[in-house]
């Protein structure tokens, strides 16, 4: 391999670390200072995720490239993250909402369904399955 592609990929792989370094940074920083469990909630789930994601990617590169290795255990972290953070992150909020938020403070939806959460249709007239 050239020089020059040794160090683009250098320069990737740096970037993306100090990228990975700004998100879990922004993601600490907000799920500390933030004020409710619902606004604290998109922290770690989008920012260190990302951040997360970033280290892994950026390790991935590296040894595919420096160390001609193939990193497959990565790349399964990575899709696993990507996959755990938005699921769980649903969970949370739902489960908040169940505790803390009663049916009629909430916003209505539009539709003829009501919030899953609460197991309800909008429309009183209707029955749920209809």
């Amino acid at each position: 391999m050239t020089d020059t592609f040794m160090l683009i990929m250098e320069i990737l792989v740096s970037g993306l670390i100090v990228m990975a370094g700004i998100f879990g940074l922004v993601g600490s920083y907000g799920l500390l200072k933030l004020p409710e469990l619902m606004t604290r909630l998109h922290a770690p789930t989008k920012a260190t995720t990302l951040g997360v994601g970033g280290v892994l990617i950026a390790s991935m590169i590296y040894f595919l490239v420096f160390m001609d290795q193939f990193s497959f255990h990565e790349l399964m972290i990575t899709l696993f993250l990507f996959l755990t953070a938005p699921i769980s992150a649903n969970l949370i909020a739902k489960a908040h909402m169940l505790r803390e938020l009663q049916p009629k403070d909430v916003p209505p939806t539009g539709a003829a369904c009501g919030w899953s959460t609460y197991d309800e249709t909008a429309d009183p007239s209707r029955q749920p399955g209809e």
